[in-house]
């Protein structure tokens, strides 16, 4: 199944955890776009020890996960 996730918060703990769900959805075997809109898209903004955006984020991609901005 084709997944859209929409992320428009500058909240670092929203980001994180929509990149987390990202990627639990893609260990499912789905297929998961992250689209990125407004002040979300700065996704590494925020992050931080209690918010490991970027560490997320990486993983995202290596499972062949899509940004789109």
């Amino acid at each position: 199944m084709q997944i859209l996730l929409i992320l428009s918060s500058p909240d670092p703990e929203i980001k994180w955890n929509a990149v987390r769900f990202g990627n639990f959805l893609l260990n499912e075997g789905e297929e998961v776009t992250l689209f990125l809109n407004g002040p979300a898209v700065d996704l590494y903004a925020g992050d931080s020890e209690a918010f490991p955006i970027a560490e997320q984020a990486k993983v995202f991609a290596l499972s062949d996960g899509k940004l789109a901005a």
